[in-house]
Parts: C-alpha cells; sequence; structure tokens
C-alpha cells in the first residue's frame, strides 16, 4: 500500500500586482475601510449610561474606541492561538 505524502498547507492567496497576497489580508483591508466609513458617517452626539454617570461623546468617538478594543482583543486572541 502506497502512503500518502501530505503537503504542508499553505494560505489560500490572490496575485496583486505580481505579489500573493493572503485573501484574509483583503478582507480584513476591506472590513477595516467599511468601519473607517461607517465611523464618519455617524458624527451626532449620543449619550452613554456608564453604571452611575451618563456621558454625552459625539458617536464617532464611542465606534472609534469600539473598534481599537475589538481590534485588540481579536489581536491577543490571535496571538494566543498562534502560541500552542
Amino acid at each position: 500500500m502506497a502512503q500518502k505524502m501530505s503537503r504542508p498547507h499553505a494560505p489560500p492567496t490572490l496575485s496583486v500586482k505580481g505579489q500573493d497576497v493572503r485573501i484574509r489580508t483583503i478582507g480584513i483591508v476591506v472590513l477595516t475601510g467599511v468601519a473607517i466609513w461607517f465611523i464618519a458617517a455617524n458624527t451626532k452626539s449620543v449619550g452613554i449610561r456608564l453604571w452611575v454617570p451618563t456621558v454625552t461623546l459625539p458617536l464617532w468617538a464611542v465606534l472609534t474606541v469600539t473598534l481599537l478594543v475589538g481590534l485588540l482583543m481579536g489581536g491577543l486572541m490571535a496571538h494566543r492561538r498562534a502560541k500552542r
């Protein structure tokens, strides 16, 4: 019986201007662009109730902080997963 030789798994890529770019990278760039557009389109002030006080801030600031916290948490989780 012949044994199957497994090839190392390479991530899917596309060729952009002669360079291979991972599809995940393209998706991240597109989602980041949409998030920035969404943040720029929402400029009104909103009231945010913390446990006791209510704070009034521009919505773009709240969305930016939320995006940065999400990116930080995603990066930490990806880093932890890569260590395993």
